[in-house]
């Protein structure tokens, strides 16, 4: 018997503590809702609010939620005034020592103002309280010890003026009748401080009782009395008593302290006034009872619920009037427990749905509303299960009659099957061979381009609406299947007012118990966006083969060319008393060639001429003009003209050559061995590398623009006077240029190249472009290697 008391006892303490949190979250939750409709921010937002307002406070989180419930407005979210944001008044200041707490509260209190541990503990206390009675009582448990209160007295205004005592501890029930009503007179503390708004405190019974009437308690007048109004936004509807049998004075941390009771007494007051006593508008008292215990009976979760309206006629909340058993509010209060209580403070988030607004149109225009289907999990069988639930609402005289509606699973399985076929392009089909019966879904009706009127084929005459090239394999295998049972998964065409259809059949036999097949189920699916897909694939590949081979067939014709307008000496050759040496590397990416080019020739009278230049472009079109260039630079060159009347010369043909837009660069120097001295012009081209003595330098380049780009261009000669041992590079941009890099990076690293191989012989390129070049060359390379032997020959 003892062990069975022992777990008795343990299952009512784990009674009252859920019982305890569930409250706490009801608190909780309509802070949120408070906040929420007020700011409209999100519940996480909300609550995040509420911690960051209670740790600035110095609050618990409870005594932040009362505070934030104790100072709204009327309505969640006035239209037509600013709404009223609870700001949480800073706490009490921090105790200095502590006292027993009293009984039931189960912790330390502190002395003096009471502080934050005392408005800690109420915090939590008053989430247990259902009445203005036990509110009352519930002060007088917790400020006896703190503040010396001996007793607690609640009044509310009445609408005619008076005052109605709604709560009351530590007087007897005779006493509470004697001052249960007052009426609108003068002389009355509770009223005084009610009018004015402000705190009322009461410490000296001689002179007070000049003023106002003392209130006499079963001993005698209470010697010290504080009233304090519960502001509710710019009004006082209520106002807490605290009465003491002792004198001397509040102290300053004791009236903080009351300060703070207040404020968080205020939400659970303004709770109170929120659920007056319900009546079905337009019922008697027998019809009242006849609607509830209808709601009583009625399966499903529906509220009747009446329209609270604001002062401008505006719905500003709902009153729940009845409810059924199953419909169960945010903190788990169901059935009649929601009676009489307001909407938004069971479900606070409403008032942010769609179904708010669908709500007021049915009660403006009569039209019953119903909302978007929408899913949420719940418990079913002890397991989470995804139900989907649908809002509807109907007028009810002035009121609403508003149900959530379960859809039931196989309503759920045909929305589901719906839903697959029409993402999937399919639809499914059953053909009854005994009775010759068949049945096609909507999408079949759809995906064959039939009149659902005309009603589905029959399984035999299925390979008629095939195309006549795809009639005869549609027939073979469905005759196989009629006769065989083999079943087929087979694509073929129709036509159909959008033009041709690639579908896709799928069926199966069911046979009977000697193996006949009596019925044939199966799908047809539409693949032509599938088809469509694959057909512009092939062409695209059979397009780029062919492509491919004009350009491979042009790279090979355009390298033929250009090898032999190019002819590359074997091995280092001696010009004008100069070892030239030549490169040309074509590019390794791609299919084109490229209009890279070089001349070195000697010239009558001695002279040697040194040509490198580049054509834009790739193709045969490039190697043509690189041979126009090539030819008519050397036969200007070799009839006497400058050098610059050369380029001059060349700009005109690329300006009047077939295509207009062509151009190039190009590096134009003569060479005079007696005196050693090169002249030079360029074109828009990179500048020579001379290396003296293993100091590489770049030659200052003189004006000149691109060949092609202008009419009017201008060209300038500049001279260079080489010394024995002297090493010129002329080069293209394939050389030093690298994708994603700035051309000066390649010339930079083109000089450091060329200074750490000085001393190599004439021929030794190869360091030099191994050094350079990366492992796949983007662009044509052509280098003329120029070098002045250190002694004379």
């Amino acid at each position: 018997m003892a062990a069975l008391a022992k777990v008795v006892a343990r299952q009512r303490a784990e009674l009252d503590r859920l019982q305890d949190q569930a409250a706490i979250s009801a608190v909780l939750e309509r802070a949120k809702g408070a906040l929420m409709a007020l700011t409209d921010c999100a519940a996480e937002a909300a609550y995040e609010e509420l911690l960051a307002r209670s740790k600035a406070a110095n609050r618990t989180l409870m005594e932040e939620c009362w505070i934030t419930l104790g100072a709204l407005r009327s309505r969640p979210d006035d239209a037509g005034a600013e709404p009223a944001t609870p700001s949480p008044a800073p706490a009490g200041p921090a105790p200095s020592s502590t006292r027993p707490a009293p009984a039931g509260t189960g912790t330390d209190v502190p002395d003096g103002s009471g502080g934050s541990d005392v408005l800690a503990v109420l915090g939590r206390a008053l989430v247990r309280v259902g009445t203005p009675l036990d509110l009352a009582r519930c002060l007088l448990d917790h400020l006896a010890v703190p503040v010396g209160a001996a007793a607690v007295m609640i009044y509310r205004r009445l609408p005619a003026g008076g005052l109605e005592l709604i709560g009351h501890a530590g007087i007897d029930d005779v006493f509470a009748d004697l001052w249960r009503h007052v009426p609108p007179v003068s002389g009355v503390a509770a009223r005084h401080a009610l009018d004015t708004r402000e705190e009322l405190w009461l410490e000296d019974l001689a002179e007070d009782s000049k003023r106002y009437l003392p209130i006499r308690g079963p001993a005698g007048p209470w010697l010290t009395r504080a009233w304090l109004p519960v502001l509710n936004g710019d009004a006082a509807d209520a106002v807490i008593g605290v009465l003491r049998d002792r004198p001397g004075p509040f102290l300053p941390d004791v009236r903080e302290l009351l300060r703070g009771v207040t404020r968080l007494c205020a939400g659970r007051l303004r709770a109170f006034a929120a659920r007056p006593e319900p009546a079905v508008a337009g019922a008697t008292d027998g019809a009242e009872a006849v609607v509830r215990a209808l709601f009583d009976a009625l399966p499903g979760i529906t509220l009747l619920l009446t329209p609270l309206r604001s002062p401008s006629g505006e719905v500003e909340d709902y009153r729940i009037d009845a409810a059924t058993a199953q419909t169960v509010d945010t903190v788990g209060r169901g059935g009649r427990e929601l009676v009489g209580r307001r909407l938004l403070e069971c479900w606070p988030a409403v008032a942010r749905e769609p179904l708010w607004q669908g709500w007021l149109d049915t009660l403006a225009d009569g039209e019953p509303y119903e909302g978007e289907p929408f899913a949420r999990q719940e418990l079913v069988a002890g397991g989470q299960e995804l139900s989907t639930y649908s809002v509807r609402a109907a007028r009810l005289d002035d009121g609403l009659v508003v149900t959530w509606l379960r859809h039931e699973s196989s309503d759920r399985q045909e929305q589901r099957l719906a839903d697959i076929q029409r993402l999937g392009h399919l639809g499914w089909a059953t053909w009854n061979l005994v009775t010759q019966e068949a049945f096609w879904s909507y999408q079949v009706y759809e995906l064959c381009g039939r009149d659902p009127g005309d009603g589905p084929v029959r399984l035999a005459e299925l390979p008629e609406l095939a195309l006549p090239e795809d009639a005869p394999g549609l027939a073979r295998v469905v005759r196989e299947l009629l006769t065989g049972g083999k079943p087929f998964d087979v694509p073929f065409r129709i036509m159909t007012a959008a033009g041709v259809r690639h579908l896709r059949l799928v069926a199966e036999a069911v046979p009977d118990a000697e193996g006949t097949p009596v019925q044939v189920h199966g799908f047809v699916q539409d693949l032509t966006a599938q088809r469509s897909a694959e057909l512009a694939l092939v062409e695209s590949e059979r397009a780029i083969l062919a492509q491919h081979g004009i350009l491979q067939a042009e790279r090979t014709l355009a390298g033929r060319l250009q090898h032999a307008l190019l002819p590359l000496p074997r091995r280092p050759v001696r010009l004008a008393g100069l070892r030239v040496d030549v490169v040309y590397l074509p590019a390794q990416s791609g299919i084109h060639v490229g209009g890279d080019w070089f001349s070195a020739i000697e010239l009558p009278g001695g002279d040697a001429l040194f040509v490198i230049g580049d054509v834009a472009g790739h193709g045969i079109d490039a190697v043509a003009t690189m041979a126009q260039l090539r030819f008519t630079a050397k036969g200007m060159i070799f009839t006497g003209s400058a050098l610059a009347d050369a380029l001059l010369g060349l700009n005109t043909l690329l300006l009047h050559s077939r295509d207009t837009s062509r151009t190039a660069t190009m590096v134009l120097a003569r060479y005079k061995p007696a005196e050693r001295r090169l002249l030079w012009v360029q074109a828009g081209h990179l500048p020579p590398l001379l290396l003296r003595r293993g100091e590489p330098r770049y030659l200052d380049r003189p004006r000149g623009v691109l060949l092609g780009a202008t009419g009017t261009p201008v060209f300038e000669e500049a001279e260079c006077r080489l010394e024995p041992g002297d090493r010129l590079l002329l080069y293209t941009d394939g050389l030093v240029e690298r994708p994603g890099e700035a051309i000066q990076e390649g010339l930079e690293r083109l000089a450091a190249a060329a200074a750490t191989g000085p001393g190599e012989p004439a021929g030794a390129l190869g360091p030099l472009l191994a050094s350079m070049l990366e492992s796949e060359r983007r662009d044509d390379v052509c280098v003329l290697d120029l070098r002045v032997p250190a002694q004379p020959v």
